[in-house]
């Protein structure tokens, strides 16, 4: 989380005209009324119709499942932004989608901030 990689997907997406998704996105079917999860053979169908189209860019911190776009992406870039950097951009995108200026996929709660701060420590311990 904060390392860049929506912006670096959208910003590759507009200048190749090649659509992007984001892994959430292919995990959740988001409404209104709440988020979904999809169940494992929904997301892998659902994976498996991005992959076999002609060009695409996937996003996304999930590893295990994704095998096939890791066996057929033409690229993959890995983002090894620093600690502080990841940790400044939570702060602010949390600081924005609680005064409703950046769009969230899902309820910015307290409870929400401090999983990311969790989950972005756990990325910086030894694997």
């Amino acid at each position: 989380m904060g390392s860049g990689k929506t912006t670096l997907a959208r910003t590759l997406s507009s200048h190749l005209n090649i659509p992007f998704y984001e892994l959430d996105n292919v995990v959740w079917k988001r409404f209104q009324s709440g988020d979904v999860r999809r169940s494992e053979k929904e997301r892998d169908e659902y994976l498996q119709n991005i992959v076999r189209s002609n060009a695409w860019i996937i996003e996304g911190v999930h590893y295990e499942w994704v095998l096939p776009s890791f066996q057929q992406a033409e690229l993959i870039i890995y983002l090894d932004t620093p600690y502080s950097i990841r940790t400044y951009q939570i702060i602010k995108r949390f600081v924005r989608q609680k005064f409703a200026l950046e769009q969230a996929n899902y309820q910015p709660t307290f409870n929400i901030f401090w999983k990311m701060f969790q989950w972005n420590s756990f990325f910086e311990r030894p694997k």
